[in-house]
């Protein structure tokens, strides 16, 4: 997205950017995209968005979806604090986090993508009952986001400790980042949840 629509966009992707009236899914802290890419293959018919701080990474993303001919792909670059500069309440329909930077130290906690902060701007973010993805090699941060999902009144939560042999495996698909896949080779299981916001 270029920089003249940052000040217009919010609450109008749908009509300025995508034109049309598809589900909005969001991945924040994209990366190269992979993810968001693998996605809007899978569903055409769905709008999805990458966000991420560093450019160079999502303008690989953003070349590989001119290269694919994808319509359904948009990519932003912001700091996810300030990712309501940039969306309406109840804009979203889902939002995935895959692989994040796991903060472990106890002082970087504020900085988890899962931190209560976040999770209450992710409800307000998303409509009643969208849906909240997680995906992690990382054993704490999947422990402690159980946690805070659950104590910030997320609701119809299921969760693996290892994605490949559960049955929530179809819901991804089979889609892996490179990291993803260097955790895979390496043996490590991925942990993953989902869960819904209320609906009042």
């Amino acid at each position: 997205m270029g920089k003249p629509r940052y000040k217009t966009i919010k609450g109008n992707w749908r009509t300025d950017y995508f034109e049309n009236q598809n589900p909005i899914v969001l991945e924040l802290a994209c990366g190269k995209g992979e993810y968001t890419i693998g996605l809007a293959q899978a569903f055409p018919d769905v709008n999805f968005i990458g966000v991420d701080i560093k450019g160079d990474r999502i303008a690989r993303g953003s070349q590989a979806a001119h290269t694919l001919g994808l319509s359904n792909v948009a990519f932003l670059r912001t700091d996810i604090n300030f990712i309501t500069e940039f969306f309406k309440e109840q804009e979203v329909n889902e939002i995935w986090v895959t692989f994040p930077d796991p903060q472990p130290r106890p002082k970087q906690e504020k900085h988890r993508l899962t931190h209560p902060r976040f999770l209450t701007t992710y409800k307000r973010l998303l409509t009643p009952g969208g849906t909240f993805h997680l995906k992690t090699d990382s054993p704490a941060l999947f422990s402690y986001s159980l946690e805070k999902v659950q104590e910030e009144k997320f609701t119809d939560l299921h969760y693996t400790t290892d994605l490949y042999t559960s049955s929530l495996n179809g819901i991804h698909l089979g889609i892996k980042t490179k990291y993803e896949q260097l955790f895979f080779d390496k043996g490590f299981t991925i942990n993953y949840l989902q869960c819904k916001t209320p609906v009042i």
